[in-house]
C-alpha cells in the first residue's frame, strides 16, 4: 500500500542534529497517523507515495520542525512552589500553583532547566527547538486507518507534537 492522506504508517528512524549527533533512535516501528496530528507537515510531506521499505531523508530547518527558539517563553520562578525533590530536566505542564509569570502561556510543557536556592527557570520551548534536524526515516509498514483513528486525529502517538 502507498502512503497518502489518513493512513497509517510504521516507522523506524535515526533523528541527529546537523553536527551529526544522535538525539533519538526509533529501532522498533511505531505508528503514526498520516494526516492527523502525529507528524509535522515536511514528514508527511515528504512520505507521500511511499511503499514499505522506502528510505527518506530529510533535512528540517528549526521553522519546518520545532519552530525558532523564543527567549520569552523562559521563566524564573520562586523555588517554594516547586516539590522539594526537583532536578534538571524535570517537566511540568502548566506552572505549578503560587507562580508568579503572569504572561506565561498556561498550557505549555515547562521543562526546568537551572536550580537555585531562591529561583528555578523553567524553559517552555520545545527541547528541539532552533536545532535544525537530519531524519532518516524508513517505512516498515502502511494500512489503511480505522474511523477511530482518523476521529482523533492520531494513531496514538504524539513524538512530533508540537503542544
Amino acid at each position: 500500500m502507498e502512503i497518502t492522506s489518513q493512513c497509517v504508517v510504521a516507522l523506524t528512524w535515526t533523528l541527529k542534529d546537523t553536527l551529526g549527533e544522535t538525539l533519538d533512535e526509533l529501532e522498533e516501528p511505531v505508528d503514526f497517523l498520516v494526516g492527523g496530528h502525529d507528524l509535522l507537515g515536511k514528514i508527511e510531506e515528504a512520505l507521500q507515495g511511499h511503499e514499505p521499505g522506502a528510505r527518506v531523508d530529510l533535512h528540517l530547518e528549526p521553522e519546518d520542525a520545532f519552530g525558532d527558539y523564543d527567549e520569552q517563553l523562559v521563566f524564573l520562578e520562586p523555588r517554594s512552589v516547586f516539590p522539594a525533590e526537583l532536578a534538571e530536566g524535570m517537566t511540568f505542564e502548566g506552572l505549578p500553583a503560587g507562580a508568579t509569570s503572569e504572561d506565561a502561556p498556561k498550557d505549555a510543557l515547562y521543562t526546568v532547566t537551572e536550580i537555585y536556592p531562591e529561583h528555578v527557570v523553567l524553559d517552555g520551548n520545545h527541547p528541539l527547538a532552533g536545532i535544525a534536524l537530519r531524519l532518516h526515516l524508513k517505512v516498515e509498514d502502511v494500512r489503511e486507518a480505522t474511523e477511530e483513528e482518523i476521529g482523533r486525529g492520531s494513531a496514538g502517538t504524539g513524538f512530533f507534537k508540537l503542544k
